[in-house]
């Protein structure tokens, strides 16, 4: 069975958004969890995937032009990740979202369907999020690992990442990574 990974930046009082809505913290939208070898297909929920859309198809189609969240040119990671995310299967989980412009997106309407994505042949699958599908996912039993990368600050108010799971969970530490500027890479398996 595939392992449905979800991954995220985070403050260390587990912010993965400040109060404006957005992680201001994060220095890019790259892969740094490893996950492009491990991975041959993306979840992403409803509310997160117009911006995702918007973004990644902005440094796919003008790779030099500042990109409309960060007001900066994309990174290296970043146009690494804008290459494979156009050739890698995304299935956006959503009982409202009509219609997508991505290529090779698919609307999925119940968890169950990804717990039948889960059953397929191929590499584990990449839940983006955000944090209100990921705690849905946790909940519900469906999420195999947790990658963290933890920033070295306290946010304060904000979107907690796990403010909205339901129930207690423990979990294994598969690995401790230390980072440059004082950030952690955590990795958990859910017991």
């Amino acid at each position: 069975m595939r392992k449905l990974i979800t991954a995220f930046k985070v403050s260390v009082d587990g912010k993965v958004e400040a109060a404006q809505d957005m992680a201001d913290w994060a220095e890019a939208w790259s892969d740094d969890y490893g996950l492009t070898d491990e991975i041959d297909a993306c979840v992403l929920g409803g509310k997160m995937y117009p911006g995702y859309e918007r973004y990644w198809t902005g440094i796919q189609t003008e790779p030099d032009k500042p990109a409309w969240i960060t007001g900066t040119a994309p990174t290296p990671g970043e146009l690494a990740w804008a290459r494979f995310a156009a050739k890698t299967p995304h299935y956006v989980l959503s009982t409202t979202v009509t219609s997508v412009a991505w290529p090779n997106t698919r609307i999925l309407r119940k968890r169950d369907d990804i717990a039948a994505l889960k059953q397929q042949a191929g590499k584990d699958i990449y839940l983006m999020g955000g944090a209100q599908i990921a705690a849905s996912f946790i909940d519900a039993g469906l999420v195999d690992e947790i990658r963290l990368i933890v920033y070295p600050l306290i946010a304060g108010p904000g979107k907690g990442l796990f403010a909205l799971t339901e129930q207690r969970r423990g979990l294994e530490l598969r690995k401790v990574q230390q980072l440059p500027g004082g950030k952690l890479g955590l990795t958990y398996g859910l017991a």
